[in-house]
């Protein structure tokens, strides 16, 4: 049990389910990491990526257009 100053536990996602919910490539995520651009990602150890579902929630509203003006 969490005491109301502490956040609930939250499940992260794998590389692998932040790509098939983004529609794109494992390997994008891994560009989109290198380069920048992409949604935050969370680092746990040396190799252990993982992604908060509210971030990528995020990175898809930050990311829609109406036109391509935008």
């Amino acid at each position: 049990m969490t005491s109301p100053t502490e956040s609930p536990a939250r499940r992260l996602a794998t590389e692998k389910e932040a790509a098939a919910f983004l529609n794109v490539s494992p390997r994008t995520l891994q560009a989109w990491r290198v380069r920048g651009g992409g949604p935050e990602y969370v680092k746990l150890g040396n190799a252990a990526v993982r992604y908060d579902p509210a971030a990528l929630d995020r990175f898809v509203v930050e990311n829609t257009r109406a036109n391509t003006a935008a």
